[in-house]
């Protein structure tokens, strides 16, 4: 699944933690002679048990939410939880315990026993033993989040004001109804193992989010517009920068900085149109994707069904297991899209969700070709998948939500690499006879295999004869994995280049949140079936 608006989306901040005043999330935690401490009792506590690896995270986790309607604030949520997360092979097994707000060696040292003695009694029941990929050691080492301000540093009247200033500008322009939400995420996690490394990081993820709806009076009928906003591995400084680059007339780019006022008025104006606008005439039409429509297409049906472990059968929860499965791989020949598409997943991304140093079992980040020319090429892997597709190390793509959770293979950021052609949006519109211009994401369904789609978005643009012929409404298209990324004909160079994500993407039993972000340039697929939403069959 992916954020906001989905049937599974989770907000972690609201299930997990203690409600902190806003000073407290700007208090200093551990220092990391303090968290290396800890962990080197949590280490030797597992090996003098009979552990054969360990590791350890040390984390705290830091979430505030301000969320406002019209001229009130619902609600301000300020959440703090920390502790110590344990796991181990022992047996050939793993064991997993966590211990909440640990600052003594005995306490974590007998979880880390608690550890070994879960995984000696799972041993029992293991069909064949945990192969880990070989993984250096890296000794102390640390990243942060390469922000310019932080957001929880921010007083929280002046994010009230910035949400309360952008509802009235929408009420001004036209909406009935207006809601709009500051996510704001901090995660301090230490990992420690007895591959030798010692890990620290400093981790900041925002979003700031808004939905508008306009009613027609006569009918009672509405139409909504949602924030174009990406979600950011940025800190407030995300909010204060503001590039003017404007599509078509139609949209504004936002990227690495985001105007949320002049964003709202647009989405005001805009869902008042909707009203007004044409409903679509179902059936074939060349299509050209906005990034902030096309990376929730990418998320579900390329992001998803390369994760190995969905590949593999192990993981089906949110959606299923994976078409893509290893005979398709290993033939080297599946065409999973056209010549044109190339997919790329990357930890390393500057700004994106999903960038951090090291993963959640010590791995260094890195980029790697899941897709390369329309072939089918790899997939997504952590230590103990590695061995299965031929691969010497991990992806570096293992993630845990928090340090009561344990580790398991997330989703790395995955983008649709930019066309090596200068190409621009208004260059690609013109060659459209018959199409639609979609921009913002919206309501989609996938079936258990990740294969069979619909997807629908926040604005649609008729396009005639290479030009923008007016607004439409109803759109949704329907595809399925391999004939949708075969009919991608152009993707527009990396000028066009945008990221988009999902703020809270759900998967695993007991259920887990990650953060990822996708990019791509605007890119136009040929042929595709659109339906009518509104009508009936």
């Amino acid at each position: 699944m992916a954020g906001l608006g989905t049937g599974a989306m989770m907000l972690p901040g609201f299930a997990s933690g203690r409600t902190v005043s806003p000073e407290a999330l700007m208090e200093p935690w551990l220092d990391v002679a303090v968290k290396k401490r800890l962990a080197d009792a949590a280490l030797n506590a597992a090996k003098s048990k009979g552990a054969t690896y360990a590791d350890v995270r040390i984390g705290r986790y830091l979430n505030q939410f301000v969320i406002t309607r019209e001229d009130k604030v619902q609600n301000i949520v300020n959440t703090e939880s920390y502790g110590v997360g344990i796991r181990v092979i022992a047996n050939g097994c793993w064991g997993f315990a966590a211990v909440a707000d640990a600052q003594s060696d005995a306490q974590i040292a007998k979880a880390a026993e608690d550890a070994v003695a879960i995984a000696k009694a799972n041993s029992r029941l293991m069909k064949e033993p945990v192969e880990l990929a070989p993984q250096k050691g890296f000794g102390e080492v640390s990243w942060k989040a390469p922000i310019k301000k932080n957001a929880f540093e921010v007083p929280v009247k002046e994010k009230v004001d910035l949400l309360l200033g952008v509802n009235d500008a929408a009420m001004k322009n036209g909406a009935n109804y207006v809601n709009s939400v500051l996510f704001m995420v901090n995660e301090q996690k230490y990992f420690a193992s007895t591959d030798g490394s010692y890990i620290d990081q400093d981790i900041h993820r925002m979003w700031p989010n808004f939905t508008v709806t306009a009613i027609d009076p006569a009918s009672g009928k509405f139409q909504t517009r949602n924030s174009l906003s990406a979600p950011m591995g940025m800190g407030y400084d995300y909010l204060q920068t503001n590039p003017k680059d404007k599509v078509t007339g139609i949209t504004t780019r936002y990227n690495m900085g985001y105007d949320m006022l002049e964003d709202i008025t647009s989405a005001a104006q805009q869902a008042k149109m909707k009203l007004s606008a044409k409903s679509v005439e179902a059936g074939k039409y060349d299509l050209v994707l906005d990034p902030s429509h096309l990376w929730l297409t990418i998320h579900e049906s390329v992001g998803h069904p390369l994760e190995l472990d969905r590949v593999l059968g192990y993981e089906a929860n949110f959606a299923g297991t994976s078409f893509a499965t290893l005979d398709k791989w290993q033939s080297k020949s599946f065409k999973y899209g056209s010549d044109q598409v190339n997919l790329i997943a990357d930890k390393t991304q500057v700004g994106s969700l999903g960038a951090v140093g090291w993963d959640d079992e010590g791995v260094n980040t890195k980029k790697w070709d899941l897709v390369k020319d329309g072939i089918l090429v790899n997939y997504q892997a952590i230590r103990d998948q590695a061995k299965i597709i031929g691969e010497k190390e991990s992806h570096g793509c293992c993630y845990a939500d928090s340090w009561s959770s344990v580790q398991f293979q997330r989703m790395a950021n995955v983008s649709l690499a930019s066309g090596k052609t200068p190409l621009s949006v208004e260059e690609m519109i013109k060659d459209v006879k018959k199409g639609i211009y979609i921009i913002g994401d919206g309501s989609f369904s996938i079936d258990q295999q990740r294969y069979n789609f619909q997807f629908g978005g926040q604005l649609f643009y008729e396009i005639k004869d290479g030009k923008i012929a007016g607004m439409l409404k109803d759109v949704a298209y329907q595809s399925n994995t391999q004939e949708f990324w075969n009919s991608c004909v152009k993707v527009c160079d990396d000028r066009d280049y945008r990221l988009g994500g999902s703020f809270f993407d759900g998967k695993g039993q007991p259920s887990q949140s990650s953060a990822v972000s996708h990019g791509s340039s605007t890119a136009r697929f040929n042929g595709v079936n659109v339906i009518n939403t509104a009508r009936k069959i």
